[in-house]
């Protein structure tokens, strides 16, 4: 799936952020400025308005498109390019695009004046990673005025209760581990448990990946990075 970074470089704001991958990534490709530092992508900030030499577009219609993964959306440091990027967004109403934030208390603040209940090529999904989170982000995702909302909890770092967050309004639940050498341990009982939620308030379920350090059946996996995502599949637990 194609990936689009108006900007980059994020503040870790909560529990979930500690073992970022963004700044793992910047340091093994040896990024000199300090990945707490959010800076504008100029070569990429327009790439959903890029064109080929044939004149169409770089980002082909019916794409979805992960949006600012390598930074937060509605952090506060890209207020003065947000606007650009939001009005891209409606121009490429072909593309459909999904973007992660753990800001989900600045998005009222955030959003064009002509969103009204939101973008219909928009989704955007709240990321929690424990109990405490869920129950300060939840609420808010639910309040606002967003077409397409979803939940990923991830990294997931201890079993949880979304159950009460599921209504209607939530498109899917995504769960995931942690990734990195450092990983908290994920445990699979506790993926089970969501995806009950999930089916008990018939919303779609998806395993996204294991995380490096995989609990099953009181045994600990040590998983690579590039088999995390094809391990979560092979337990075939989607609903």
């Amino acid at each position: 799936m194609p990936s689009w970074n108006p900007w980059h470089g994020c503040k870790k704001i909560s529990e979930g952020c500690r073992h970022c991958y963004v700044y793992r990534q910047d340091e093994r490709y040896g990024v000199e400025i300090h990945s707490s530092i959010v800076r504008k992508n100029k070569s990429s900030f327009d790439l959903p308005l890029k064109r080929k030499r044939d004149k169409t577009y770089k980002l082909s219609t019916g794409q979805t498109i992960f949006t600012c993964f390598t930074s937060d959306f509605f952090i506060k440091e890209a207020d003065e390019w947000r606007k650009q990027a939001w009005a891209m967004i409606r121009q490429r109403n072909d593309l459909r695009f999904l973007i992660f934030t753990k800001r989900v208390d600045r998005i009222y603040d955030c959003i064009p004046e002509d969103w009204a209940d939101g973008y219909e090529n928009v989704m955007v999904s709240c990321s929690v990673e424990n109990q405490a989170m869920a129950n300060y982000r939840l609420p808010i995702l639910l309040r606002l005025p967003i077409r397409h909302k979803a939940i990923i909890v991830a990294p997931m770092l201890e079993k949880m209760d979304i159950s009460s967050y599921l209504n209607s309004d939530i498109k899917e639940v995504v769960v995931g581990g942690e990734s990195g050498v450092n990983a908290r341990i994920c445990d699979y009982l506790w993926v089970l448990d969501i995806r009950r939620q999930c089916i008990e308030n018939d919303i779609p379920f998806i395993f996204h990946q294991t995380g490096a350090r995989f609990l099953k059946d009181g045994r600990l996996y040590n998983i690579r990075r590039n088999e995390q995502e094809a391990q979560a599949k092979k337990a075939c637990i989607d609903t």
